[in-house]
């Protein structure tokens, strides 16, 4: 892969062309809320580097894996009480549908699980 990918929808969100409901952001990573929430707190973390997944991501470039980690314990932190889920979601059959590498950062509510 490549740094962006002119036809990707979250490295547009990253960049600003696509307006989003940023909440946070560092170097190397962007963090904005979830257009469809599953909980109080959604926010969707995504790397600047466009690659598929995490696992791409991390071999890719293992600094901008950690920066999304980073980045998404902040958001925890500081939109919650630091009680929160990471969902990455790897490939179709793990219903992936944008594949730009993405964590999930939920929480605001007592989670179940399965989650739902």
């Amino acid at each position: 892969m490549g740094e962006t990918d002119e036809n990707c929808l979250f490295c547009k969100i990253a960049s600003g062309e696509v307006p989003s409901d940023r909440v946070a952001e560092s170097p190397l990573a962007v963090a904005f809320r979830d257009v469809n929430p599953q909980a109080p707190m959604h926010v969707l973390v995504v790397p600047k580097r466009h690659e598929p997944d995490i696992g791409s991501l991390a071999a890719a470039d293992p600094e901008s894996a950690i920066a999304l980690l980073e980045l998404a314990q902040r958001v925890a932190e500081s939109e919650n009480d630091g009680s929160y889920r990471l969902v990455f979601n790897t490939g179709p059959d793990a219903l992936q549908t944008v594949f730009h590498c993405h964590a999930h950062v939920v929480g605001g509510r007592r989670l179940t699980w399965p989650p739902g």
